[in-house]
């Protein structure tokens, strides 16, 4: 396969290596093996009871973390074969992305960065990174995934420079203002072109938002009236779907488009050549940057702040709230491998340490296991 790449993709054979040294694989390559790990992974498993917009409880046609994740690497892995970069690599990173996520989306997240305010915040792309690296316990000779240097790049989107600092050669790159390579970028654009077209879908058939109120954002607008000038007696769910499709590949045609424009404009001498920049070269064309945002801002505010989410949300931010002082005042409240780690945390980091094996301990949650936690140590009927 490594013929066929382009000159400034990732090539596994000039991988950065593993933080811990393997012999190589046999019948597959370094970033296939580091995909087959997280699909076997117990954090991955979770995904399928993790909220992406609608609690798990509320019906089970909506999308989870695990179905958004799936979708990104479809999307991810068809740019990626078109722009002759490494599929295995973006279908690994696509995969990975949310596997620190909290219970209840953003919601969840939002309420535990606030709890671990004091103690070095909480940021679900950073908490994908500490699965992978320290939290999976599958191997004998290492915690964690033991993944690719490149995986691990594609998987910390954003950071801090304050966190940076601390990540070694992980963190350079937010340091120096570079980028990652090629494959992390494609799989950053395909997890906003997947869930803003999806939560489309999850809302209209939630009742939340309806299509007259989205004929007037452009992407679905210009969908629409293609598709009753095709099919004018098409109605119910075909008709979302055929919409849905075409707005998805109306921006993936211009990402790929675009994307050719640029690295031709550029040609970036191999992979390095690609970090040294300072914008990204996986893009949008302006116009469709703006209507990608238009739909992004529409969501904002008829989906994410209707009412009906809100008080989700607010209940959600609730639970995870009590659970987390729940769990850090008093640890034998934990189950006992956690209560090990969170006591020996604590010995090594202080206070700090307590609150992050907390956070580690909430973040694994699905939606239900949290639910079902918050019971059983608020409601009086709940006796274990």
């Amino acid at each position: 396969m490594n013929q066929t790449l382009a000159p400034y993709a990732a090539n596994d054979e000039k991988s950065r290596g593993r933080r811990h040294p393997e012999s190589a694989p046999r019948y597959r390559s370094e970033f296939q093996r580091d995909r087959d790990r997280i699909v076997h992974s117990g954090a991955f498993r979770r995904l399928e009871y993790k909220t992406q917009v609608f609690v798990n409880h509320e019906g089970d046609m909506f999308r989870t973390r695990l179905t958004h994740s799936i979708e990104v690497a479809q999307i991810g892995r068809a740019a990626a074969r078109a722009l002759n970069l490494h599929e295995d690599l973006t279908e690994a990173i696509s995969l990975a992305h949310d596997l620190g996520h909290t219970p209840f989306g953003h919601a969840g997240q939002d309420a535990l960065n606030r709890c671990m305010k004091e103690y070095g915040g909480f940021e679900h792309n950073l908490q994908s990174l500490r699965v992978v690296e320290q939290l999976e316990e599958r191997y004998a000779e290492f915690n964690g995934l033991n993944l690719t240097f490149e995986t691990r790049e594609g998987i910390l989107k954003h950071c801090s420079l304050a966190n940076a600092e601390k990540l070694g050669e992980l963190g350079e790159r937010f340091m120096r203002g570079r980028q990652p390579g090629l494959e992390a970028q494609i799989a950053n654009v395909a997890d906003a072109i997947a869930y803003n077209n999806h939560d489309v879908d999850d809302g209209l058939r939630a009742g939340l938002i309806e299509v007259q109120q989205l004929r007037e954002v452009e992407l679905f607008g210009d969908a629409y009236d293609e598709v009753m000038f095709l099919y004018p007696a098409l109605n119910g769910r075909r008709l979302i779907h055929e919409i849905i499709r075409r707005m998805i590949n109306r921006q993936v045609v211009d990402l790929l488009q675009n994307s050719e424009r640029v690295l031709e404009e550029v040609q970036p001498q191999g992979i390095e050549g690609v970090r040294e920049q300072h914008r990204p070269l996986i893009t949008f064309s302006e116009p469709m940057a703006e209507a990608h945002h238009a739909l992004k801002q529409f969501l904002r505010e008829h989906l994410y702040n209707h009412y009906r989410v809100h008080r989700m949300s607010v209940k959600a931010k609730r639970m995870v709230t009590e659970l987390f002082f729940a769990f850090f005042d008093e640890l034998k409240l934990l189950p006992h491998e956690y209560q090990r780690r969170a006591r020996q945390l604590e010995h090594d980091l202080g206070v700090d340490g307590r609150a992050r094996a907390v956070a580690d301990y909430i973040a694994g949650m699905t939606d239900r296991f949290a639910i079902a936690e918050h019971q059983k140590l608020y409601n009086p009927s709940e006796l274990t």
